[in-house]
């Protein structure tokens, strides 16, 4: 039985995920509402957070946080063991595809290896409820990964933090996503400043 995956963003009112400034505070605030077993993030958002990886305090692997699990078809990522340290995750895990590059021998980072030329995102659910106990698994993206996730009929709940800002453009929260959701409201709330938290089901 795969895990109940919730994708929970920070997002202008036209939908776009970059461009403006982020409440991170709060945003990561009720990231914990959900106590993720497992948080899922494409190779992309952890390559723009790289440098800032690289110089963070490293206190060690938090051993009560979630696994960190990254799709990285390509094999891009290199900051494995930063990411380790950082204090927010109990371990990470690298979602490879059959054909992902060859990774340095020595290499010591946990690896999960499935679909062909790119990660198959179904079967890695399985694999995290089945081997990792996980039941809620919180998508970490800004955008991409999620929409192929919405594409696949993957994701059970949307969580959207709306910043009162029109952006114009950039990357959408849905990524190239362009079916159709039917949805069920589970949440509204409005905080200071215009922030409005949307908590959707996702119908079917």
């Amino acid at each position: 039985m795969r895990p109940h995956v919730v994708g929970h963003l920070a997002v202008s009112v036209d939908g776009a995920t970059a461009g403006f400034d982020v409440d991170l505070a709060r945003f990561y605030a009720m990231a914990t509402l959900w106590q993720e077993d497992v948080t899922l993030v494409g190779a992309d958002t952890i390559l723009a957070q790289e440098a800032a990886v690289r110089s963070a305090p490293q206190p060690g692997p938090r051993e009560a946080g979630p696994l960190l699990a990254v799709v990285d078809s390509r094999a891009r990522v290199r900051e494995w063991e930063g990411l380790r340290n950082l204090g927010h995750w109990s371990d990470v895990l690298a979602l490879y595809a059959d054909q992902t590059p060859a990774r340095p021998p020595d290499s010591t980072t946990p690896e999960l290896v499935t679909g062909y030329d790119r990660v198959d995102l179904a079967e890695t659910l399985q694999w995290l409820g089945k081997r990792r106990d996980a039941r809620v698994v919180r998508v970490d993206t800004g955008g991409t990964l999620l929409g192929v996730l919405l594409e696949l009929g993957l994701v059970d709940e949307l969580s959207l933090l709306i910043h009162p800002v029109v952006v114009g453009s950039g990357p959408r929260w849905h990524g190239d996503f362009t079916g159709r959701l039917d949805l069920a409201p589970a949440n509204v709330e409005v905080f200071e400043r215009g922030v409005v938290w949307l908590r959707y089901c996702v119908s079917g």
